[in-house]
């Protein structure tokens, strides 16, 4: 299984194992990670899933879409690198994505 290096918003770091087909949300999510909220469920309708995605991955991240790029601009803590964790299909392609847990808006 890939794995996916997720980054607690306190720095703890951790490697989980993720079933591909899965967004990273899901995979976050059901590794016990309680402090992302994804509220709407992965429907890129509340940006409660956001994060930080490492550089390294850009390019192999499908394009942000429209809806992703309005909910990202209500976050007070977007940068470069951010993205909704809903809208990031996992795979094996993307083993050992690093991602970072952004702050709460």
């Amino acid at each position: 299984m890939p794995k996916l290096i997720v980054v607690t918003r306190e720095g703890q770091e951790s490697t989980v194992e993720g079933e591909a087909g899965l967004s990273v949300m899901e995979v976050i999510r059901d590794n016990g990670f309680d402090e992302l909220m994804a509220l709407c469920g992965g429907c890129c309708s509340c940006a409660t899933c956001h994060i930080y995605v490492d550089e390294a991955f850009a390019d192999q991240l499908p394009a942000m879409s429209e809806d992703e790029n309005d909910l990202l601009d209500s976050s007070d803590h977007r940068n470069d690198t951010s993205r909704l964790s809903c809208q990031i299909p996992f795979s094996a392609a993307l083993d050992g994505l690093k991602v970072t847990i952004a702050p709460e808006d």
